[in-house]
């Protein structure tokens, strides 16, 4: 497996926060969170301001998201995992299924997190936003002419102007998931057919993003913190961005989350952690990486907040039930031709 080698941040904390901590936590090996994570961007950060307000020491391996939930389902009651991180709804319905997770009674968590972000069982919570959405080359196109659905890229007008990303990319299966829950099979089959017949289709959403700055595509989708990654980098880089269907259900919106492991060890410092990332930690863990914050108290950082703005309407879909159907929508978009 191609897992990354075990880490320890052992972070010396405040007076204050150690003696929060000093009933419940040692120091010691059997009172250190122990967390897998196959999110990757800011997630170090957030171990380390964890540790830094609580004492808790976090051990984690990172790596990618089947390779640990096989080493998860392997290791079984002996697993050292007390909690599992991970991207996109899909990742997280499939550990729930293969019962990796154990349910979550928090009201923290329960209060923190909109319910359409988080597992109705409470297996697992959505910890912050990613909204997949439509970019355009501002260069060549004005914002009105832009496609304001996703359904309108499949129309022949955009033939050879569109860029998108490969079917094996669990964001866009989990848009196609979206549209099956939205439309049903036989329409989002049509929609995915005209995506193929008109697109580039690319490998990842920074390879969306520069073909559409170097003129070889005029529109993709892209989730939006890719952008806000350029535009860091270069304020000019000359790609814009529409939130989707604003005047219908909104943008299709998934998240980052986790749950406390089914053998976990330390259930209570697992859940300690996840209540953390969804109020005081919302911050540190969403900055790194241009996310929108899953709790709605908790502001956007502020790139993100002046170049796309706060306000947007966002569809309200169950994450678990798009996430339910990620297989489905792998076998629609194989079906459809989409590559």
């Amino acid at each position: 497996m191609n897992v990354r080698h075990r880490r320890r941040l052992s972070v010396v904390a405040a007076a204050a926060g150690v003696a929060l901590v000093a009933g419940a936590c040692s120091g010691s090996d059997d009172d250190t969170l122990q967390v897998y994570s196959g999110r990757h961007y800011g997630i170090e950060n957030a171990f380390a301001q964890f540790t830094e307000d609580t004492g808790i020491e976090v051990e984690f391996l990172t790596g990618n998201d089947g390779e640990l939930r096989e080493r998860i389902a392997a290791e079984g009651a002996d697993t050292d995992a007390d909690a599992y991180i991970t991207v996109d709804a899909g990742n997280l319905a499939a550990a729930a299924a293969q019962g990796l997770f154990q349910p979550l009674d928090s009201p923290v968590l329960r209060s923190a997190v909109p319910a359409e972000l988080s597992d109705p069982d409470q297996y697992w919570y959505g910890l912050t936003m990613r909204a997949r959405t439509i970019v355009y080359d501002t260069d060549r196109l004005d914002e009105s002419e832009v496609p304001t659905t996703y359904e309108e890229l499949a129309e022949p007008q955009w033939d050879g102007r569109i860029c998108l990303r490969n079917s094996s990319n669990v964001y866009q299966q989990s848009l196609v998931a979206s549209l099956i829950a939205h439309h049903g099979g036989e329409e989002t089959l049509r929609i995915v057919s005209g995506w193929a017949d008109n697109a580039e289709i690319l490998g990842n959403d920074v390879l969306i993003l520069e073909s559409i700055a170097d003129g070889l595509c005029e529109v993709g989708i892209t989730n939006h913190y890719y952008l806000g990654r350029m535009i860091e980098e270069d304020p000019d880089f000359p790609v814009g961005l529409v939130w989707a269907d604003q005047d219908g259900r909104g943008v299709h919106v998934n998240v980052s989350g986790g749950g406390v492991t089914t053998h976990s060890d330390h259930p209570d410092l697992a859940r300690q952690f996840l209540e953390w990332l969804a109020t005081d930690g919302q911050d540190v863990l969403v900055s790194a990486n241009h996310e929108y914050p899953a709790n709605p108290s908790v502001p956007p950082e502020p790139l993100i907040a002046s170049e796309f703005g706060t306000e947007f309407r966002r569809d309200t879909l169950d994450a678990a039930t798009f996430g339910a159907l990620n297989a489905d929508a792998v076998r629609l978009m194989d079906e459809a031709g989409y590559g």
